[in-house]
């Protein structure tokens, strides 16, 4: 016995007798399934739901919407949401905000909007949220229940991150919704339902828990409810609002809140489901408003395995050859697109709202091509990497010496704050701000530069070596983006070092495939892993990230690339030792475990002995030992002695002084340079309201 589910009814021109149904069913004698060729069709009594369409026209006459922008935000991209917010902003709708309760740095900084605008609030009741998690539908209802409480008065919520930002103009957007009120707005999958059912994981049930979603066993849905699902970015109508986020909601809202208590993906489905089966399925719209910029062969890597126990998918971020895709929302009803991530590319940022206003403002606004990424606050609560505290705080002391005198000495103190610095799309700097004292009592506060220096050596010229384009060692690659997210390179005892690669094409060579090996060589000179893989004639950019026993041993390693029994190239990386262990100074009864590295070395191959230079290895074995003993000024002088060997810092300016001196040497003030955290961004600055307009001034 076979059964067959659909939407629609079969046509009459089909129907036979009710007598040519006369098999009996298998499992039930007493019942009839179906004949030859012949089939029972029975009704659900589930009502099919068609999406609404949408209203064009727009009555002038009737009052327009207004919006809470609801952002759910995670990182420390603080000057992209400032950005955000000014494209958005108008006084007459509201920016209600979310910050996981991780992200110190920008719960502590939005806090400041909040107290100078009051259609902006950021609330207090956060969630830590998790890629899939259960937490995300939980973080989402809390919020808008807490918009029910407030006195505002709004007609829409939507939804955004960081990562979105507007394609058309806010005016468009609220013409939009007011010819389109009460309408709830949800992208469904688009798929036969049992399909995505069994893509979601939906079938299944999930716990989440320590910060990652468990799969615990199969599950069956409950009987008689449209399962459906889609997009989590929604933009949802204050009475379906008051609905699903009532404190006394009715049988359906809150079966499906326990049912999605315990999914993945809970934000996908749950709106979408309780639209279809409710008395608000009549005002259902297949369309989120966005547009995602999806390149799935790219961005479904299961790159959430780590998070949760099922494969998962992202979108990329938008990039100038992506603009197609963007431009082609003109005509459509679509106002926002994602991902947008300034650290990645900016310029597409810049290309959209130069396409949204129509101007072409790039040559008159003071640093728009710059953007500056926070990676450290001195005042953030969370742990920061001991790897970072400890690089920065080393070239807060090389640059104090540099500009000391004999007359003056300059100690450093206070590491502040850390950033990124991109210009055109390029990591140019990593910024320390930091306090420094004199000898004589005085306070200045500094900002200083530091950039790795290319240790890439090329051995051999021949077909494979002229295709390298780069060849280095960093942390935390991103397989989407195709992009190390650790500019510096800062790798420490507890890293995860990856080598990165890019091979142009070949257009010369006979040769279709290349195997090459990576050679791992601590700073000791012992191998500790041999990586192989292909290359082909094509374009080729690709990492390998060995797994290391930890703690990795500090110093100078390097990773020679062999090809065809010959070194090709070898690249150098700088493991740090650590001056900072939690955040806090290392204990001396600390030091010889973590900067000590492991005694786990694997057996390989002679074939390899030949690249390894074994001469200098007694010597090197004792040094290593000696080294993991140092501490204090001591362990100081080490880490600056290979920071100067891997960094290189070249550019200093002064942010603040506490007392009148003539005690360093002439300094560009870092408000006056293009480059400093402290260096004017009008982009992402928010000041006053445009009294005529209600809105911000975006230069």
């Amino acid at each position: 016995t076979e059964c067959f589910c659909g939407n629609d009814e079969p046509s009459v021109s089909v129907k036979l007798p009710d007598s040519s149904c006369n098999m009996k069913c298998p499992s039930d004698p007493h019942l009839v399934c179906g004949g030859y060729y012949t089939m029972n069709v029975y009704y659900t009594g589930v009502k099919k739901v068609l999406p609404q369409v949408t209203n064009v026209w727009i009555d002038s006459s009737v009052p327009r919407i207004k919006i809470v922008f609801l952002l759910t935000l995670n990182g420390r991209a603080l000057r992209q949401i400032k950005r955000l917010i000014k494209n958005l902003f108008h006084i007459d709708h509201y920016f209600y905000i979310h910050v996981d309760i991780r992200q110190d740095y920008l719960f502590r900084e939005l806090l400041k909007l909040e107290k100078s605008f009051n259609n902006i609030k950021v609330t207090r009741r956060r969630f830590a949220t998790i890629w899939g998690g259960a937490s995300l539908l939980e973080m989402l209802l809390s919020s808008m229940k807490e918009l029910l409480e407030m006195d505002w008065s709004w007609d829409f919520v939507i939804n955004l991150s960081e990562s979105d930002y507007p394609v058309k103009t806010v005016k468009r957007l609220i013409d939009f919704l007011t010819a389109n009120k009460d309408k709830n707005f949800v992208k469904s999958h688009g798929r036969d339902v049992q399909r995505f059912i069994q893509k979601q994981g939906l079938d299944k049930t999930f716990v989440e828990c320590d910060t990652h979603m468990w799969r615990i066993g199969d599950r069956k849905l409950p009987w008689g409810v449209q399962i459906d699902g889609g997009s989590d970015w929604i933009a949802l109508s204050h009475k379906f609002v008051s609905y699903i986020a009532s404190d006394k909601p009715d049988e359906l809202v809150a079966g499906l809140i326990l049912l999605f208590k315990y999914t993945l993906l809970p934000a996908e489905s749950f709106f979408h489901t309780v639209l279809k089966n409710s008395a608000f399925c009549n005002t259902y719209v297949d369309n989120n408003l966005h547009v995602t910029n999806w390149k799935r062969r790219l961005g479904c890597k299961c790159q959430y395995k780590h998070i949760v126990d099922w494969c998962g998918c992202s979108p990329n971020d938008f990039k100038p050859e992506d603009w197609l895709r963007i431009q082609n929302t003109e005509l459509r009803q679509l106002f926002f697109a994602r991902k947008f991530e300034p650290i990645i590319n900016q310029a597409v940022i810049l290309k959209l709202e130069q396409w949204l206003y129509g101007a072409d403002f790039g040559s008159k606004v003071t640093n728009i091509n710059s953007y500056w990424h926070s990676v450290y606050n001195h005042l953030d609560v969370d742990i920061a990497d001991d790897s970072i505290l400890t690089i920065s705080d080393s070239i807060a002391r090389i640059t104090s010496k540099y500009l000391s005198s004999n007359q003056c000495l300059i100690t450093s103190s206070t590491v502040r704050e850390v950033t990124y610095f991109h210009h055109n799309d390029v990591h140019k700097k990593t910024l320390v701000l930091y306090d420094g004292y004199f000898n004589n009592g005085g306070k200045l506060t500094f900002e200083t530069g530091f950039k790795p220096k290319d240790t890439l050596i090329i051995y051999k010229k021949d077909s494979l070596s002229i295709r390298l384009n780069y060849l280095f060692v960093s942390s935390d690659y991103d397989q989407k983006e195709q992009i190390s997210r650790n500019f510096p390179r800062i790798l420490g005892p507890y890293s995860e070092p990856t080598i990165i690669y890019e091979f142009g094409t070949d257009f010369y060579s006979s040769s279709k495939v290349n195997n090459i090996t990576f050679l791992w060589l601590d700073p000791t000179n012992k191998l500790l892993e041999a990586s192989e893989l292909q290359v082909d004639e094509s374009f080729n950019v690709g990492h390998v990230k060995p797994t290391f026993k930890q703690p990795l041993l500090p110093g100078l390693w390097s990773v020679k690339l062999i090809s065809k029994s010959a070194a090709i190239a070898e690249t150098k990386f700088l493991v740090i030792p650590l001056k900072f262990y939690s955040r806090n100074l290392i204990l001396q009864n600390q030091v010889e475990f973590v900067n000590g590295g492991n005694s786990f070395y694997k057996d390989f191959d002679s074939q390899w002995d030949k690249f390894l230079n074994n001469t200098h290895r007694q010597r090197l074995e004792r040094l290593t030992l000696a080294n993991s003993k140092r501490f204090g000024p001591d362990l100081e002088e080490w880490i600056d002695s290979l920071v100067l060997k891997f960094y290189n810092t070249d550019i200093v300016c002064a942010a603040s002084v506490s007392v009148n001196s003539n005690c360093w040497k002439n300094l560009p003030a870092c408000a006056d340079t293009n480059w400093s955290s402290l260096a004017p961004d009008p982009k992402s600055t928010i000041t006053t309201v445009n009294e005529t307009s209600g809105m911000f001034d975006l230069w």
